[in-house]
This record gives C-alpha cells, sequence and structure tokens, in this order.
C-alpha cells in the first residue's frame, strides 16, 4: 500500500507538472498577442508544432524524476532547480531544433526564450512545493494508516529514519509488539511498547491497526504464521522487512525469477537488451560526427604540436580491460615524451608539473582533449561514451587489492566519461578514500543507468572541456 501511495503521488505530481506547463504555454501566448505588441507573435503563426515539442522535451526530462523519487517531499532547493534545469533544458533542445530544422522565421524568438525563462522559475517552485502539497491533500488526517511494529528494539531503531520520511503517505506509528518478554519498555522509540505477540489480537482491536509491518523474521516458524494468521483474522496489511543488508554489510535488490524470489547486490539496467541497445545508438549517435568531424582537424593539430616539442607517434595505444574484463588496445593522443617501454613507469599517474607530459600535452590532457581518439573505440564497440574509467594493467590489480568490489566495474563497457569523472573525481588517486568514492559513483552509474544519466554526464563532460575542474592536469 505504501508503495502504490508513493507511485501515485510520482505520477500525480507529474501530470500536473505537464498540465501546468501546457496551459501556461497558450495562455502565456494570448496574453503576448493581446497586450504585449512589441513582441511579434501574431494569430497566424502556428504554435503546436512548438508546443508539441515542449511537452516532448518535459516528458524527456521527468525521466529524472525516478532518480529522487524517494524523496521527492523532501527536495531541496538545489534539487528541485537541478531537476528544473534539464527539463526546461530538454525542452529547449526540442523547441530549437524544430526552429531551425524548418527556417521558421514567423516564430517570436523572445516568446520562446521568455517562457523557458519562466518554466524554469515555475518547475523549481513546483518541484518544492507541489508534491507536500499533494501529500497533504491525499494522505492528511482521514488516509492515516495506524501502523504497528512488531520485532526487537534494536531493528524498530534503524527504521526510525524510515519512519519520520514516510509519514507523509500517512504511516501513523501506533505501536511496537516485541517478538519475546521485556523486562524494560524501551524508551525514545517513535512507537510505544504496546506488548508482546500473544497480545497481538488486542492490541489490533484496541488501536484499529491497518498495517503491521514485521521487522525480522522470528525464529520459530509457527511464530510467524501466528502473527500472519492475526493479521488476516483482523484484516490488517502485512509487510515484512529482510534483513538480507543488515547480515551481509551491503545493500539489496529484490529479483523475482521464475516464480523463485531472490536477493541480488545491485540492480544492473544495462543486462536488459533494450536498454543496450539504447545505450548503443547514443553511442553512435555522439562518436560518429566526433570521429568524422572533430577528430580529424584535431589530429592534425597535435601533431604539429608534437613535431614541434615531443617527436614521436602521434597515438598512444595501450591495452586496457574492458566489459568482463576483455583485453582491448585503447587509443589516446600521446600526451608525454618518448620514453622506452617501462610498464611500472607508466603505471604511475600523472601529477601536476610531471616532467614526462610535454607543455601542449599538459592543455591535451586538463582539456581532455587527448581522449578524443577513443570515439573510435566508442564505435568499433570496445568502450561507450558513459562508463567506469579503464586504467593500466598494474593500477587495475593494485585497486582490486584494495576495493573489494572494484572488480564489479567491469560488468558493463568502459567510458571515455564517466560519473567519478564528471563529478570531478579526475587525475591522480592520492588516498585510499579518494579510490574508494570513484568505485562507489561507478556501481551507482550501473545500478542506476538511464539514458538521461548518460545524457546529463556528456552533458557535464562537454562543459568541464572548457572549464576543467582543478583537478584536471
Amino acid at each position: 500500500m505504501i508503495t502504490n501511495r508513493h507511485r501515485g503521488l510520482v505520477r500525480l505530481h507529474g501530470l500536473i507538472v505537464l498540465l501546468c506547463v501546457a496551459v501556461c504555454f497558450w495562455v502565456y501566448a494570448e496574453f503576448i498577442m493581446r497586450y504585449v505588441p512589441v513582441v511579434r507573435l501574431s494569430r497566424e503563426v502556428n504554435l503546436l508544432p512548438y508546443f508539441l515539442c515542449v511537452v516532448i522535451g518535459l516528458l524527456a526530462g521527468s525521466g529524472r524524476i525516478r532518480a529522487v523519487e524517494s524523496r521527492l517531499t523532501r527536495l531541496s532547493g538545489v534539487e528541485a532547480a537541478g531537476l528544473a534545469t534539464l527539463q526546461v533544458g530538454l525542452m529547449a533542445l526540442a523547441v530549437f531544433t524544430m526552429m531551425f530544422a524548418t527556417q521558421d522565421r514567423s516564430i517570436s524568438r523572445l516568446f520562446l526564450g521568455t517562457f523557458l525563462v519562466g518554466s524554469w522559475l515555475g518547475l523549481v517552485w513546483l518541484h518544492r512545493a507541489l508534491p507536500r502539497l499533494l501529500a497533504g491533500l491525499l494522505f492528511g488526517s482521514g488516509e492515516r494508516i495506524p501502523t504497528l511494529f512488531v520485532g526487537r528494539p534494536a531493528s524498530l531503531a534503524r527504521l526510525q529514519e524510515w519512519m519520520t520520511q514516510r509519514q507523509h503517505l500517512g504511516v501513523e506509528p501506533a505501536g511496537f509488539v516485541a517478538l519475546t518478554a521485556m523486562a524494560d519498555a524501551p524508551t525514545g522509540s517513535a512507537a510505544p511498547y504496546v506488548g508482546v505477540v500473544a497480545d497481538l489480537p488486542r492490541v489490533l482491536e484496541e488501536k484499529a491497526i491497518g498495517q503491521v509491518i514485521l521487522l525480522e523474521l522470528p525464529e520459530k516458524p509457527e511464530v510467524s504464521r501466528q502473527i500472519l494468521a492475526h493479521c488476516q483474522a483482523c484484516g490488517c496489511r502485512l509487510l515484512i522487512h529482510h534483513q538480507v543488508e543488515e547480515i551481509l554489510g551491503h545493500p539489496v535488490v529484490s529479483v523475482d525469477e521464475g516464480g523463485h524470489h531472490f536477493f541480488a547486490l545491485h540492480d544492473e539496467p544495462l543486462e536488459e537488451p533494450l536498454n543496450r541497445a539504447v545505450k548503443r545508438a547514443f553511442d553512435i549517435l555522439v562518436a560518429l560526427p566526433m570521429v568524422v568531424l572533430a577528430l580529424p582537424p584535431l589530429m592534425l593539430v597535435v601533431w604539429v604540436a608534437q613535431r614541434l616539442q615531443s617527436p614521436g607517434p602521434l597515438l598512444h595505444v595501450r591495452p586496457r580491460a574492458g566489459e568482463r574484463r576483455t583485453e582491448f588496445p585503447m587509443l589516446k593522443f600521446r600526451s608525454m615524451h618518448v620514453a622506452p617501454p617501462d610498464e611500472q613507469a607508466e603505471s604511475r599517474q600523472a601529477w601536476a608539473g610531471d616532467g614526462r607530459v610535454y607543455p601542449f600535452g599538459h592543455f591535451l590532457r586538463r582539456h581532455s582533449l587527448d581522449e578524443f581518439p577513443q570515439f573510435c573505440n566508442v564505435l568499433t564497440g570496445q568502450m561507450s561514451i558513459v562508463g567506469p574509467r579503464p586504467v593500466m594493467p598494474l593500477l587495475d590489480e593494485e585497486f582490486e587489492r584494495q576495493v573489494r568490489s572494484y572488480r564489479s566495474k567491469h560488468w558493463v563497457k568502459p567510458g571515455i566519461t564517466g560519473l567519478a569523472q564528471s563529478e570531478g573525481f579526475r587525475g591522480e588517486i592520492r588516498t585510499p578514500e579518494q579510490l574508494q568514492e570513484r568505485i562507489r559513483l561507478d556501481l551507482y552509474y550501473i545500478a542506476h543507468w538511464s539514458i538521461w544519466l548518460d545524457l546529463q554526464i556528456t552533458l557535464k563532460t562537454f562543459w568541464q572541456v572548457f572549464f576543467p575542474p582543478k583537478s584536471a592536469y
């Protein structure tokens, strides 16, 4: 029930946002045509294609809501602004693509620009205020769910924050029932102690319980069946909180496969063939223009700079571990002086002021231009635009010893850029904490992949080409 309430809240929020933007588009257009003659917008202009572009862009950006839907009623101003920026950016992309594709000179650019700016302000406010308002209206006092918790006090304490976060959905802690008799009632708990399992029928009736949450499975199966029977007899919903994460010390995801229920350590959206096809199409759409249009002139510039500052081969080609640890030759523009082959020396990461890097090589590395030949690796299917960054074989072995889950990054193709790099984790890894954070972001990307996340990371990386972070050298 809680899940359905939350899912309904998210969908209703998205529908109202769409309706608000749609209505505002036509109302604003009518206002401009009637009262603002300085903006050249006549009734002869066909606004329908632009309206459809606005709707398509908004719907495309709404996919990002899935990444924050668990805390939709608690979005910060920064999160709301980020969500609105992505949606308006995609709306603008669709609108101006339509305008340039049709060479439409009748539409007012000022009208479109001011509408997009106003949409951004409105979306920021809607993402901040609307979910809370809807939750209050839908799940107010008349829709509260008196909830009883059954288990150990320690298990209840771990759900304290969850209870706070789900109060907007009507979850009302009504009491706590212990699995075994307790000498002293727990203090400071969000749910008051009301008895043991033997008291369950009485408690369910007296407190009009609508939902029971079993915090853990009792050691004796007959106790579990007894709790289930009492809930069924009183018409109460029963939720069972699993302890697999607590036992393993690692988050898990639930998998229903062929009538059997499993828990896995990670979700893997890219194991779905359609998602793989979408990601591959995105890779080709980005990589092909770069290889055909951007790479040839850049190769000429780099070749001339190398002839002047550090003669030698144009490209630096070295083996890297790809998907499923399959080795492939990764391409880069050579940014260091030519030196005798030395695997140990090559495994040393570059640092600020590294004498091995020739002057123009510093520029290439700082602006990530040395990575451009890897668009060829993308076209051949060895790499992706976005994915965990590959490292040198010796570093692979060293990092595997330092981070237990390091090899999990090889579940997907390596990328020219990745979530860690877009968040500023570039350059030399100096501490174990930096390595841990990079791997955490890589695994987060694998478990939460979406085409919108790829697009966001790609746009961030494109920005960093022109405005590199301090960690880039």
